[in-house]
């Protein structure tokens, strides 16, 4: 420890102390202090996510995200859990008249490096996703940690510790969200009939202008549509603006589809596609999805990647069947292609919903996750005869890869199963072991964490849990609820195997 006391103070004395180039009145010093205070909060790594969202295309929206979550699993763990371990003192501002105007009341623990870990975290998140990004942002997560030695609040084996603990949480990142190279492609459900549309005879597609930052933001919603034509001539494209209503719009479609003996066709988010997915399978009409959405979870999990790709489908007549979830409540019935929840994530997205008018959809969803970890609290609800406090309930239509609390890609689509997940919030220190568990590797034998694989599951009360999330959705929920699989199948258009 005196060693590394001395070498502090060596590498302290150059930043910090040193005139040139650090000095208070030095170009270096001031990029220095505007990257530091910049970090404050994590206010420079949620603005770079929504940029990298807003125009990074599926590579950088996925960078984006391992990046705020990598980064808030970093905070919490260098300023909650290990500073309560430590009880180093900051360095000397009397020596550092800079530090001595920006540090005007010293906090008492100083290892590690807060802003440091999460500088760190969030470049090593991008690099896992987009090296050539990562080459941008990691100089600017350094100069963040060289600006709290140069301001006096950080040692520099603290800032040290900071970079190793954020680099080392986001390789940890991988456990629960593997690269998208990583990932096995997603089994071949079975094949089911259905009509070949040439160039797109019988089709009638609804575009939402409304979805997301995907194809619409980088066509526009007017150049979705004429690309659109310009693949399937003959189908019928129509637009759905800001004062449309999309259900309407959808059935309107589906009426039509149903009447020439064609298929309804939705472009946007996973929201829109569950709504069309509804109509589909009430009509049993086939549903062709052009991906126009923030992530497309439902298109990717099918091999669907780009417009081309369905077009290809609808052309050739290829499509499968593909189970459908269902939540049953005291008041309707909702189908769901991809997830439901009950707990903090359905918050999540009611907030995140109030929020991105006025600040974008990335910004919003960083804010309310950060508010949701923060003042997030345990739902109760009533299943097999008693009360349970739960933090997240998690259904998936289909069994979902990796195992663990952050399931991310399904590898088949008909297997007849729910997986549910279950975060416990009744236990002592629930949120706490529930990160350890987490960030150790141990989730599975964790007391909080239940998984299994189920045809249905019933819960006899919702008690306080008064929303869900469906397919990314918020909706007000009542009980009694039950969650099965539906009894009739949807056939979606698929790219063949070949």
């Amino acid at each position: 420890m005196r060693r590394l006391d001395v070498i502090d103070q060596a590498l302290f004395h150059r930043i910090a102390v040193s005139e040139r180039p650090f000095g208070a009145g030095s170009r270096v010093g001031h990029w220095l202090r505007r990257a530091g205070h910049a970090a404050d909060h994590g206010k420079l790594w949620f603005g770079t996510a929504a940029v990298l969202g807003a125009v990074g295309g599926r590579s950088g929206r996925r960078a984006a995200l391992r990046g705020v979550s990598a980064l808030a699993l970093a905070s919490y763990t260098a300023n909650v859990a290990a500073k309560q371990l430590t009880r180093r003192p900051r360095p000397l501002l009397d020596a550092v008249p800079v530090a001595r105007r920006l540090l005007r009341q010293p906090v008492t623990t100083s290892f590690p490096s807060g802003h440091s870990a999460s500088a760190a975290a969030f470049a090593t998140a991008v690099a896992i996703e987009s090296p050539a990004v990562a080459a941008v942002v990691a100089p600017v997560a350094l100069a963040v940690g060289v600006s709290r030695v140069y301001t006096g609040a950080h040692h520099p084996s603290d800032v040290l510790a900071g970079f190793a603990l954020g680099s080392a949480i986001a390789a940890l990142t991988l456990r629960w969200w593997p690269r998208s190279s990583d990932l096995r492609p997603a089994a071949g459900p079975a094949r089911r009939p259905a009509p070949v549309l040439t160039e797109g005879q019988g089709l009638s597609v609804v575009v939402n202008s409304g979805s997301g930052s995907g194809a619409l933001t980088t066509y526009g919603p007017e150049e979705t549509v004429a690309v659109l034509r310009d693949l399937l001539p003959r189908a019928e494209v129509r637009l759905c603006g800001p004062d449309d209503d999309l259900p309407a719009l959808l059935a309107e479609a589906a009426d039509r589809a149903a009447a020439a003996g064609g298929a309804l066709g939705v472009c946007g988010g996973d929201g829109s596609v569950n709504l069309a997915a509804g109509l589909a399978v009430e009509r049993n009409l086939p549903l062709a999805v052009f991906p126009g959405g923030t992530l497309n979870h439902f298109a990717v999990d099918l091999g669907i990647q780009d417009f081309e790709a369905t077009a290809d489908a609808v052309t050739a007549g290829s499509a499968c069947g593909v189970d459908l979830g269902l939540a049953t409540d005291g008041t309707s019935q909702r189908y769901f292609l991809n997830t439901f929840s009950l707990g903090v994530y359905p918050e999540l997205v009611r907030l995140r919903e109030s929020l991105e008018g006025r600040m974008g959809k990335w910004p919003a969803l960083a804010g309310a996750t950060a508010k949701v970890l923060v003042n997030g609290e345990p739902v109760t609800v009533r299943a097999g005869g008693r009360d349970r406090q739960l933090w997240l309930l998690f259904a998936g239509n289909g069994a979902y890869d990796p195992p663990g609390f952050a399931p991310t890609h399904r590898t088949g689509l008909a297997d007849g199963l729910l997986d549910v997940r279950v975060v416990d919030g009744g236990r002592p220190f629930a949120r706490t072991r529930l990160a350890a568990a987490f960030l150790s590797g141990t989730l599975a034998r964790s007391r909080v964490y239940h998984a299994a694989r189920l045809r249905g599951l019933d819960l006899e009360g919702l008690g306080d849990a008064d929303r869900m999330a469906v397919d990314g959705e918020s909706l007000p929920a009542a009980g009694p609820l039950r969650l099965a699989k539906s009894a009739r199948a949807l056939t979606v258009y698929r790219p063949s195997a070949d």
